[in-house]
């Protein structure tokens, strides 16, 4: 079969695609089912691929445009889905315990090997096109092994683009940031060790839960009292461990969290200060504590080059009602981010619908209406960033 025999892309298509996606969620790293499926489409399709990448999952399939010698792009999508338990009431609902896509990646994958196909049967460009499916990009951190990989080694590119479903905006909306768009990201867990005692005694032990409650407090300082107002920046203990009877006082507390900002030495100063505000209030109380604190992702910037020419496509495709230039950054984090730190690129949002759950929610659903439209700013970025006309404007 050659590369012009390439599976019909019409709207069905791509809703089974993204439905068979959607009922077979794999998380970071095991996402050996998605990768064979995506294998399919692309052998389909004609187009010659490497895949294994990324920890065993990752494909990079690339295409030659048929008008000559040209830059090289690199266009994304992440494959993974989440360990959340899906509440929605579907045909195409998860069908393995525990694990839904509950944050839109299956869509992600499905317009990407929509224009991928569309690409292959009209490759009507000058340069190469690298198309990217990415594992693990919740938590995990796939965009980054991939970089350490060599992926941009293996694939010389020139720039390279991401794309993420948006919830809040109507389908025929998107956002294009000119710098910061997703936050850094890091987690910790901090244990408190002290003496058990008896609840009736407590001046017989060490508190500490006392201790655990001060820190989930005084640590908010750190955000509200040494962050500079100008700057946004966030910290969440989630987690609150400790404890196993009414009448106990525990010896071991654990406290999990996050931290976010954009601005890197800020990042830095708060990952001391974390540090030294735990140091202090165990010592008051005569604990010891254990920090494991972990930089996970750095924040994600747009390059205002490329987030100028993404707007710029956006504005002109059919389907697309506003793109938005001002939204504020989100402070939820992205591993596309490790990509950027490589090559200058964007990071654009295409909205999901005013009425879809929120992203991470056991009722989110991807709008299988975005389809179409994210395909074609996909096949429309390749045709204006490698033009027809063989220059790279």
């Amino acid at each position: 079969m050659n590369r012009f025999d390439c599976p019909t892309t019409d709207a069905a298509t791509l809703r089974q695609w993204r439905q068979d996606f959607h009922r077979h969620p794999e998380t970071a790293f095991e996402e050996h089912r998605t990768a064979r499926r995506i294998a399919e489409i692309l052998e389909q399709a004609g187009l010659p691929f490497v895949s294994g990448l990324g920890g065993g999952t990752g494909i990079v399939a690339t295409l030659q445009g048929r008008l000559g010698d040209g830059p090289s792009i690199g266009l994304r999508a992440d494959i993974d889905a989440l360990d959340v338990t899906e509440l929605n009431d579907v045909g195409h609902a998860s069908r393995v315990p525990g694990k839904m896509h509950a944050c839109g990646h299956d869509g992600h994958t499905t317009m990407l090997l929509g224009a991928a196909c569309q690409l292959a049967q009209r490759p009507d460009f000058a340069g190469r096109v690298h198309f990217i499916f990415q594992p693990a990009e919740e938590s995990e951190g796939g965009g980054r092994v991939m970089v350490e990989e060599g992926l941009f080694e293996r694939f010389p590119m020139e720039a390279v683009y991401g794309v993420h479903n948006w919830p809040g905006l109507p389908v025929g909306e998107a956002a294009v940031h000119d710098t910061a768009v997703m936050a850094a990201f890091d987690v910790f867990t901090l244990t408190l060790h002290g003496n058990g005692c008896h609840a009736a005694m407590p001046h017989l032990g060490s508190d500490s839960i006392l201790a655990g409650c001060q820190l989930v407090n005084q640590l908010q300082g750190l955000i509200s009292r040494e962050t500079p107002a100008h700057q946004t920046a966030v910290l969440s203990v989630t987690q609150f461990h400790a404890g196993d009877a009414f009448n106990v006082i525990p010896e071991r507390v654990e406290l999990r969290g996050t931290l976010r900002c954009f601005d890197e030495p800020l990042r830095q100063r708060l990952q001391k200060r974390f540090a030294d505000v735990v140091d202090s209030v165990a010592g008051l109380h005569g604990l010891k504590a254990e920090l494991d604190y972990q930089p996970r992702y750095p924040a994600t910037f747009n390059a205002p080059e490329q987030a100028q020419r993404c707007a710029e496509v956006l504005e002109g495709l059919p389907g697309i009602a506003r793109v938005h230039r001002d939204l504020p950054p989100s402070m939820a984090s992205e591993d596309f981010a490790f990509m950027l730190n490589e090559r200058p690129g964007a990071y654009i949002w295409l909205g999901n619908g005013e009425r879809s759950a929120a992203l991470h929610n056991p009722h989110y659903d991807f709008n299988d209406d975005l389809l179409p439209l994210g395909v074609a700013y996909w096949v429309e970025l390749v045709a204006t960033l490698l033009d027809r006309h063989g220059a790279h404007r």
